[in-house]
């Protein structure tokens, strides 16, 4: 079973990742790698991106790809240093 430092980890080696790259990538499921990506946000160690991908025809509404356009992409969160 994968660790919440291996989710981290697995993130950190691809810069960024979706939830279901991470759930084949470390053969777990999509539902625990969410759970985990969740608890990880939680405590400040990634976050979350919107990707929106633009359309290139314009007709996204009766596109059967649409659901693509959208993707959620983790990445960890950077952090700056106090002065």
């Amino acid at each position: 079973m994968a660790s919440l430092l291996q989710v981290r980890d697995a993130i950190a080696l691809n810069g960024m990742a979706e939830a279901r790259q991470l759930s084949l990538q470390l053969t777990i499921p999509l539902r625990l790698v969410e759970a985990m990506l969740e608890q990880l946000m939680i405590m400040g160690k990634i976050e979350r991106i919107k990707q929106n991908n633009p359309c290139l025809t314009g007709s996204c509404k009766s596109c059967p790809e649409s659901s693509k356009c959208d993707r959620v992409i983790y990445r960890l969160r950077a952090y700056s240093k106090s002065s």
